[in-house]
């Protein structure tokens, strides 16, 4: 099965990444990294995204135009920072692949459209 992992945080700690040593982050890219390279067999295209200050949401109205918007879609404090397609056999080893992602915040797992 395809899912799609979605690595997610708050606002806070988009910030408290902005502001952290050099050291510290090179530290957290190396564990992500490793992360890559243990599961490169169930893993698919993903990247990091950029800020969600560099977002453009276009927001559909029925019968409407459709409304653009500076910044992300969520209106909260949670902040998408990445993907990653993964092929598994099931939703427990996606789970498994998502309890172990190394860099804290959260993981949200979705099923792709076949």
């Amino acid at each position: 099965m395809k899912y799609v992992l979605l690595f997610c945080g708050t606002q806070e700690a988009q910030r408290e990444w902005e502001q952290t040593t050099e050291e510290a982050r090179s530290e957290q890219y190396r564990l992500v990294g490793q992360w890559f390279q243990d599961h490169a067999s169930k893993l698919g295209p993903g990247h990091q995204l950029q800020g969600p200050h560099t977002a453009t949401t276009v927001r559909h109205q029925a019968g409407k135009e459709p409304i653009i918007h500076d910044g992300p879609f969520i209106e909260g404090n949670e902040v998408i920072g990445g993907y990653v397609e993964i092929n598994v056999a099931d939703l427990d080893e996606a789970l498994r692949l998502a309890r172990s992602w190394p860099a804290g915040g959260v993981v949200e797992i979705r099923p792709t459209m076949d």
